[in-house]
């Protein structure tokens, strides 16, 4: 039953843990504690729309048996549309992914200190986290083993783990099921929640991801017929990472008060509900959305640096293990030294917010090709919803923009 149950489930787990990072944790966190459950239909119609994605780019995977930026390079025919595209894809994901790489390290830091406190060590006077170095390692470890297999169960073990800490918590506060479903469904717009929307929208529709599931589902499966194997992993994987983005808006509704900024305080803030198990529960899932995050980073940073470039996406590759280095490297540098880099990080929401409505243009180009997909190219239903997705993510990405350029 396990083997059978490990041998159909793929890549859907790492997609989940990697939209499911410490920034989406501390935003849910952040939007329960304004907004109560006003915004957890935010979180539903974003899982649809990345089901909806996600699912063309497991067909492309399986029945075309190629990824997006090798449409791009061997589709398109002219050179400096080609070169354009391929250059913001490659500043978007290796900026954006080395940027966020100290915030999934940090995350996880902040999950091991509210369980074991602070630990530091001095190098030339300067203050080491000591945690920042373990988690890198770890990350590290893992890749450098250079097996899938280890890799992908490693992920879904800490899924799971992440899944049930949030969930328990979630549960125990005991929220209304009504306030739930009205939450749910009945599309409010609170005051002054335009952004905290779009922040939940860019938190589990990742442009990174549709380039990491196009090449993880080519790891997987090779025959056309594994397909329902893997559309089932990424439905019940997706499902399950909104599942835990709502757990967290749910417990940190419960908190009557302003002060919930991060994780940590909400894991202090529920001690009076029921004690103090709330901090050990919340610190394993915070660790869990860290470590994740922290591996699947740099792991889509590599497969598409080097489809870029037209290297070979091997795990034991040697470019392949250059580029997760560099991305971990600088993630553990930032993290564990406390440098803020602000500046970097807004660049790559620019890029991101840029990337997201392009590739999701170019992903709508790809599934229409009947040379390519023939009787698995999108219907009209598909390209319908993918065309509205494309309006309201360009309408969303344009405000964002805005916003970091007049905060700029």
């Amino acid at each position: 039953m396990l083997k059978k149950f490990l041998r159909n489930t793929g890549p859907g787990p790492l997609i989940a843990a990697a939209f499911i990072g410490p920034g989406t944790v501390t935003l849910c966190t952040i939007i329960g504690s304004n907004y109560g459950l006003d915004l957890l239909w935010t979180i539903l119609v974003s899982v649809i729309v990345a089901i909806l994605l996600q699912g063309m780019t497991v067909r492309l995977g399986i029945i075309g048996q190629k990824s997006i930026t090798q449409v791009i390079k061997e589709d398109i025919e002219s050179p400096w549309l080609r070169r354009i595209l391929l250059g913001l894809i490659l500043t978007a994901i290796m900026i954006g992914n080395t940027a966020y790489e100290a915030g999934n390290i940090s995350g996880a830091i902040l999950g091991l200190e509210t369980l074991f406190g602070k630990q530091h060590f001095l190098v030339c006077e300067i203050s080491i986290n000591l945690f920042s170095v373990f988690i890198g390692l770890l990350a590290g470890g893992l890749l450098w083993i250079g097996k899938y297999k280890i890799i992908e169960r490693s992920l879904i073990i800490l899924v799971i783990l992440m899944s049930i800490s949030f969930l328990t918590t979630s549960i125990a506060t005991g929220p209304s099921f009504l306030e739930i479903f009205n939450g749910l469904f009945r599309f409010s717009i609170p005051k002054g929640s335009l952004l905290s929307i779009i922040g939940l929208v860019g938190t589990t529709i990742v442009p990174y991801n549709l380039f990491l599931h196009t090449e993880l589902v080519r790891e997987k499966w090779s025959k056309s017929t594994d397909l329902p194997y893997a559309i089932k992993d990424m439905i019940i994987a997706l499902t399950l990472g909104g599942i835990i983005s709502l757990s967290i808006i749910i417990t940190a509704a419960s908190i009557k008060t302003n002060t919930i900024e991060s994780a940590a305080d909400l894991a202090f803030g529920l001690e009076p509900l029921f004690g103090s198990s709330a901090k050990y529960f919340l610190s394993l899932g915070l660790f869990a959305a860290g470590i994740t995050s922290t591996i699947t980073a740099p792991l889509a940073a590599s497969y598409v640096v080097c489809s870029c470039m037209g290297w070979k996406t091997d795990l034991k590759s040697l470019n392949f293990q250059r580029v997760w280095a560099f991305v971990i490297l600088f993630g553990v540098m930032i993290s564990a030294t406390g440098l803020k880099l602000i500046f970097i990080i807004q660049f790559a929401q620019i890029t991101n917010g840029i990337l997201l409505p392009i590739i999701v243009t170019i992903l709508l180009w790809v599934m229409n090709k009947s040379t390519l997909l023939g009787v698995m190219k999108n219907n009209f239903f598909q390209n319908v919803l993918g065309l509205i997705v494309v309006i309201v993510t360009l309408i969303l990405s344009t405000r964002s923009l805005w916003y970091v350029y007049q905060n700029f």
